[in-house]
């Protein structure tokens, strides 16, 4: 499946959005940005072609020409359904939400700013806040009961940025641009293909973790671990109340 537009793919010459069905869950369809090679010129004068390369796409939404999507509609629920589909989550009642709770002192604070226009909650933030019925109903509960979840075969398809089709391509050419030699693991341990239930495994182990609260579906699953793509993750995002942009940008640097 291919999401084109003169829009969107024109800002970014001979690449464009593809996308990669799950073979576990048949609901999970992961992004890349697939970009296409120039032709290599042998010594012989002849042109080599070569096939196109897959990278990590992190635009979300937005990165596909065919969603028209609304900033204060928020992010599509990408994983409601495969939240509530589990069966061990619940709608309540949270508390109400104070003024201090966004930085204000007072109710009174806050009905000046909306008065300028400067506080309002945007309609695609209100939606009920899920809770376990039971079990813990984190990634890393399923992966201790050997469940592989839509969000592990997820992660192992954006790990792998078609590894698959590389490693065919490459079997009999050691010219081909995409052949790698072995070089030293540093102890890793990181098969030529990852599978989802490798991605289990390492979670399962605690060697890898994937933030997926339930209360943020619109997330793309995304995983941390030595043997992964991502090796640290930092949190960014500053406070009215605690710190400062630069004082994020800084613990960033560090």
């Amino acid at each position: 499946m291919v999401a084109t537009s003169e829009s969107y793919d024109g800002q970014r010459p001979s690449s464009r959005r593809v996308y990669v069905q799950g073979k576990i869950h048949s609901e999970v369809n992961v992004s890349m940005r697939e970009i296409e090679l120039s032709s290599t010129k042998k010594l012989t004068g002849e042109e080599k072609i070569n096939g196109p390369v897959r990278v990590y796409d992190c635009s979300g939404p937005w990165g596909d020409p065919q969603k028209d999507c609304d900033v204060e509609q928020g992010l599509p629920a990408l994983r409601e359904n495969w939240i509530r589909g589990r069966g061990d989550v619940e709608e309540y009642s949270g508390r109400v939400v104070k003024p201090k709770d966004d930085g204000y002192l007072s109710d009174r604070h806050v009905e000046h700013l909306s008065n300028r226009d400067q506080h309002r909650v945007f309609p695609g933030l209100k939606r009920p806040p899920l809770c376990a019925k039971k079990h813990p109903v984190t990634q890393l509960w399923y992966a201790q009961q050997g469940v592989v979840t839509p969000e592990m075969e997820y992660i192992a398809i954006r790990e792998n940025l078609g590894r698959d089709q590389a490693l065919e391509l490459i079997k009999d050419d050691r010219s081909a641009l995409s052949q790698q030699h072995p070089g030293q693991c540093f102890g890793a341990s990181i098969p030529e293909y990852i599978t989802p239930e490798f991605v289990r495994q390492e979670v399962a182990s605690g060697r890898a973790i994937i933030p997926a609260n339930i209360n943020h579906p619109e997330l793309e699953p995304m995983i941390i671990g030595r043997n992964f793509l991502v090796k640290i993750n930092a949190n960014i995002g500053n406070s009215a109340v605690a710190s400062s942009i630069q004082e994020e940008v800084e613990k960033m640097r560090w």
